[in-house]
């Protein structure tokens, strides 16, 4: 079992296939994603990979979050996020993943929160249709009409669908196909929408309710680390 990603949603747009037919896609964005953390089993009683992304400003970030980030030897990191991995799929602090961790065809589930739209009615909250037009109904046509009973129970159940808060939840949406993806800018381009508003932070992981793809790199798609310089030659003495 590998591990996800930590990325950010740009927005949506679209690209065309091979036939020419449009597909509505979901662009998001790694940014500085490194291993933070590796929880293992003699020490914490599981197996995870803490990852972190973006960059938070140091005299922003607390102290014991400091001493936190400077024992993996990475930058502070704006979002952290852990993914439970199997012993195979550990990996060390400071690794740097990439969009390659993910190819173009598979299958994945993004986790994120939804975009908060406050207090709503019923008739959108939940899909209510909405009292009658006419025939005596005044004022109150998006209302959700009775909610109780008679006598007996003379009551309103818990969990009846009224009026309320919406959105700004956390949810997940399986099987969504990665239609391409760029490791060079680390761009990666899901099929469909995906939650949360944009510039907010998802969890891509491998989807689990499909078989995944041969040729997916393990332990990860880690990004490779730049050439060394090479040493500046020293100059020629001069012979007498």
């Amino acid at each position: 079992m590998r591990t996800g990603l930590v990325a950010r949603k740009l927005g949506m747009t679209r690209v065309f296939d091979g036939d020419g037919q449009h597909v509505p896609v979901t662009v998001l964005a790694i940014e500085n994603c490194q291993v933070v953390a590796a929880r293992k089993e003699e020490k914490d009683g599981y197996l995870a990979v803490q990852l972190g992304a973006g960059q938070a400003k140091v005299k922003r970030t607390t102290k014991p979050m400091r001493g936190h980030f400077a024992k993996a030897k990475v930058e502070p990191k704006r979002k952290l996020a852990e993914f439970r991995v199997d012993a195979a799929g550990l990996l060390e602090p400071g690794a740097e993943l990439s969009a390659a961790h993910f190819v173009a065809g598979q299958f994945v589930d993004v986790t994120g929160t939804t975009i908060g739209k406050g207090y709503a009615g019923v008739m959108k909250r939940h899909n209510f249709g909405g009292l009658s037009a006419s025939h005596g109904v005044s004022i109150s046509h998006r209302s959700h009409g009775s909610t109780g009973h008679r006598q007996d129970p003379g009551k309103t159940f818990a969990g009846k669908k009224m009026a309320g808060h919406l959105g700004d939840k956390r949810r997940t949406t399986l099987n969504l196909k990665v239609v391409s993806t760029d490791p060079e800018r680390g761009l990666i381009m899901l099929k469909g929408a995906v939650p949360g508003a944009e510039g907010s932070w998802v969890l891509v992981r491998d989807a689990v309710k499909r078989k995944a793809p041969d040729g997916l790199p393990k332990p990860a798609g880690l990004k490779a680390a730049a050439p060394a310089e090479a040493p500046a030659a020293k100059p020629e003495e001069k012979k007498d």
